[in-house]
């Protein structure tokens, strides 16, 4: 059998498990025959690297709670709960969830010359079902697929081992259906035949919690306004009748924690909580990020690597020093997907200096980061073209997205989903002119 065969009957292949009801809604991907293929060595990195993000979440929940109580500096706090409702920072401090973290953990990766950088943490991330999915697939001809045909089944099963309720609200129904197939594989691959428990996909808008019951979150915290019924939810979970994974803490899906790590007052808590290994290996990836913060500086002193004693410095920059991307740090409908971003450099001088200024206006309600930007290197790889009916070879940059899942204490690489995306887009988010993959072992890589 030709190459090419081999890659029209894996497409076909493809194309005959695709799943009646979708994976997304109204989206669409390029697909593509192959996996994307990943060296050992990066793959026992892309293992140890959960762990690390495991500490590091434990650490950042860690130190949230010392600046409340006062042993660690008070405005930690106050960066981290800015324009959230008192109600929602009273709830996340309850000491029944004190020391919860999510239980799924999704960095996204930006592959460059030099390895990685890790973009953002993902606490409600997309994509379980999608991933399960790509990898049940393609391990029916590639038996190198990271995390095995149910890896992202069995990491998932990790979090509702009883069976649960995944609760959706419309803010994220395009993931509806990815999760539906999540929950009814679930019921089908359950050991317990008789009586298998019983996961359910439910709209937030009107979800009753059953006592003992896990629910799953899948819906922004940003959004509760738009979830009357969440109440009942919330107060089953502080009188301890049920669960919520990820915890109902704000503080804790802000973009704003890679400004913290980089800040020079907080390095020997980092280097203490973390330990000196983790600490450095997460130098190397997470990149350097500065809170937009208007407070005025001494005039001895300066914005550390900027060496500008004033934000509005910045508004000043040239095009070549504005490599660096202004990010809405979280609780708002622009905190999520590529929504809130820009890129310095890509934006006229008027707009740039205009978004630096709203930017400093709006901190005390809606705080913003400016992070270094990383652009991705260059990989090569097949796909099909619907437009033409051709197999055809991509040159784009790639965002990995691995899912870790905390079982029992153990941190667990269950796939690793990679988007490729045209050379010339700077956002490396979900789109159709894009190639979305699972990931696969492959020798000499």
């Amino acid at each position: 059998m030709t190459h090419l065969q081999v890659q029209d009957d894996r497409l076909s292949a493809i194309r005959a498990a695709f799943p009646k009801e979708g994976l997304f809604a109204e989206k669409e991907w390029l697909l593509s025959p192959d996996a994307f293929p990943i060296g050992k060595k990066f793959l026992a990195d892309l293992e140890q690297l959960g762990h690390r993000l495991f500490v590091f979440q434990r650490a950042c929940n860690q130190l949230y709670h010392l600046s409340v109580k006062g042993t660690q500096p008070t405005w930690i706090a106050r960066y981290l709960d800015a324009g959230k409702p008192k109600e929602l920072i009273e709830f996340s401090r309850r000491k029944e969830i004190r020391n919860d973290v999510p239980r799924v953990i999704r960095p996204d990766l930006i592959l460059t010359e030099k390895g990685y950088i890790i973009a953002e943490i993902d606490s409600v991330p997309g994509g379980i079902g999608l991933t399960g999915w790509l990898n049940q697939t393609y391990s029916t001809f590639d038996g190198n697929i990271i995390g095995s045909a149910n890896g992202m089944l069995e990491g998932f099963r990790s979090v509702l081992p009883n069976g649960g309720d995944i609760v959706i609200s419309r803010e994220s129904a395009t993931y509806r259906p990815e999760m539906e197939w999540t929950a009814a594989r679930l019921i089908q691959t359950s050991k317990s035949k008789h009586h298998p428990p019983l996961w359910r996909v439910v709209s937030a808008e009107n979800y009753e919690p059953q006592d003992g019951r896990t629910v799953y979150r899948f819906f922004e915290l940003f959004d509760l306004p738009n979830i009357p019924a969440i109440e009942n939810t919330l107060r089953a979970n502080a009188e301890g009748r049920v669960t919520i994974t990820p915890p109902i803490k704000p503080y804790l899906e802000e973009k704003m924690w890679f400004a913290l790590f980089w800040m020079h007052p907080l390095h020997e808590f980092w280097r203490r909580e973390l330990g000196e290994k983790y600490f450095i290996k997460l130098q190397e990836t997470i990149p350097y990020s500065w809170l937009l913060d208007p407070t005025p500086l001494p005039q001895h002193a300066v914005i550390p690597r900027l060496e500008i004693q004033d934000w509005r410095e910045a508004a000043k920059f040239s095009q070549r020093d504005r490599e660096l991307l202004l990010k809405v740090s979280g609780f708002s409908p622009l905190g999520w997907g590529s929504r809130g971003i820009a890129l310095g450099s890509d934006l006229p001088h008027a707009e740039w200096e205009r978004r630096i200024e709203h930017a400093l206006a709006t901190f005390e309600s809606n705080p913003t980061i400016l992070q270094k930007f990383h652009k991705g290197t260059l990989f090569e790889h097949s796909y099909w073209d619907p437009n033409s009916g051709e197999l055809k070879t991509m040159k784009g940059r790639v965002r990995l997205c691995p899912y870790y899942f905390v079982e029992s204490d153990r941190v667990k690489l269950r796939g690793a989903l990679a988007t490729i995306a045209p050379a010339d887009k700077k956002f490396l988010h979900g789109m159709s002119e894009a190639i979305l993959v699972p990931s696969s072992l492959t020798a000499g890589v």
